[in-house]
């Protein structure tokens, strides 16, 4: 029983890349002490690793994140693919665009490749190293320290860089996302990266897959009402559509016609041309 609850929290714990023990204990209707005693057995195991507020992947596990984002580029049903793939739509020849850290925001890349004169921002080396692959796009790497677990750059200038870049679309990834907390994150160091994006730009596009709406990540970074645009894999919940409606977010899902997509993406460049 405890082995198969174990293996649960473990695939649990590398399928989202992240979590608090408060939400491990949601999750499997465990007591904060259990939550504890298993970590630390996963720890031993060398599949998690513990930071501040929760526990991650353990850098060991980078190169099977990173493969399993390869393994599902060539599946259409993949939810990064879907969502990457809905992202570029958005995106118009000239525009300069952040990748946010996280598996999820490189997955755009490869839709980007037929386009025109487009700068990728990013300190997130997975998408660093997708991007090199395609000799259209330019390229500027924000420069730190490399964290393993996060498989990007953080601390040192990035946050004073991006305080002086006027981005066009700014593409956000979240551990968690509520209606009453917004987006949140499970570290400060990648915190302070995304609140700088988010502070000094105001398109703001979440590309999130549906597992993370309803869970709360440490430290929230940006409101909810402050998204222009949500990019996820399914329908949101009811709760989220209404919430969308109140604040005006707009979603895209595989849902949303080939004809609303582009007609909104048109009227987003339309809206970047007349606010410079």
């Amino acid at each position: 029983m405890r082995i198969n609850r174990l293996n649960q929290i473990e695939q649990y714990i590398i399928d989202q890349e992240s979590s608090s023990l408060e939400e491990l204990c949601r999750s499997f209707g465990i007591s904060m002490s259990t939550v504890r005693r298993d970590i630390a057995l996963l720890v031993d195991r060398g599949t998690i690793k513990k930071v501040y507020g929760g526990v991650t992947v353990s850098p060991s596990y980078d190169c099977k994140i990173n493969n399993r984002k390869h393994r599902g580029s060539s599946q259409q049903n993949n939810p990064g693919q879907i969502i990457g793939r809905l992202a570029a739509s958005l995106v118009q020849d000239g525009m300069s665009i952040f990748l946010d850290s996280g598996i999820t925001t490189p997955g755009i890349l490869s839709y980007l490749s037929g386009k025109q004169n487009i700068t990728v921002i990013t300190h997130n080396l997975i998408a660093l190293n997708e991007a090199a692959k395609y000799p259209s796009l330019r390229i500027i790497a924000l420069g730190g320290t490399y964290s393993s677990d996060a498989s990007a750059f953080v601390g040192g200038s990035i946050p004073d860089e991006l305080s002086k870049m006027s981005i066009d679309l700014v593409f956000l990834s979240a551990s968690g996302v509520t209606l009453e907390r917004g987006l949140t994150s499970t570290t400060y160091s990648l915190s302070a990266i995304k609140e700088s994006a988010v502070q000094w730009n105001q398109k703001l596009i979440l590309l999130a897959d549906s597992t993370k709406f309803g869970r709360n990540a440490l430290l929230t970074f940006c409101r909810f009402r402050d998204l222009s645009i949500i990019v996820t894999d399914r329908v949101l919940p009811q709760s989220y559509s209404d919430g969308c409606l109140l604040h005006g977010v707009r979603v895209l899902t595989p849902e949303s016609t080939a004809f609303a997509t582009q007609a909104f993406s048109t009227s987003l460049y339309k809206l970047c041309e007349s606010s410079t």
